[in-house]
């Protein structure tokens, strides 16, 4: 599964602001220039970061975007959730049948919603501090419950 533009960017924006901020707010400029990523398009994530309560703005000189919370409270499943960024690979709708062949379950049905919650577990186990400070590798979970004992996903609190 590959995430798109919009989670991958919120993230690396998110990641961006975590290393640079140093308690002082960060231009959505700066982080375009030093992330290759254009600005209006950092703009219409940052409004939905805020919404949801990951980052505070400041206006007037020096002013820019920091982190709501430590780094190490922000979980990536979270920031990829605020933009609106599915984590799932299946094309059903909220997992019924519709989107799936002929409008009943697909023979790998179960096989691709099991790995979007595999996704979302992994995703939720890593925080933005994991990122910036690059503990992520090798912090793949074992294959977990059976789906009925899985956690839940969480929907944004936005």
């Amino acid at each position: 599964m590959k995430l798109s533009t919009r989670g991958r960017y919120a993230v690396m924006a998110m990641a961006d602001i975590a290393h640079y901020s140093k308690g002082e707010p960060v231009t959505l400029a700066d982080i375009a220039d030093r992330q290759d990523i254009s600005q209006a398009y950092l703009e219409q994530l940052f409004v939905k970061l805020r919404r949801c309560g990951l980052v505070e703005s400041a206006r007037g000189p020096g002013g820019g975007y920091k982190l709501a919370h430590e780094a190490g409270d922000i979980r990536i499943s979270d920031i990829v959730l605020a933009v609106d960024e599915p984590l799932k690979v299946t094309r059903c709708e909220d997992s019924s049948p519709i989107g799936c062949l002929n409008g009943s379950r697909c023979l790998t049905h179960d096989l691709w919603e099991e790995l979007g919650r595999q996704i979302h577990v992994f995703l939720a186990s890593v925080s933005l501090d994991d990122v910036v400070h690059k503990r992520v590798l090798g912090r793949a979970v074992p294959v977990g419950p059976s789906p009925a004992e899985a956690p839940v996903e969480r929907e944004p609190a936005c």
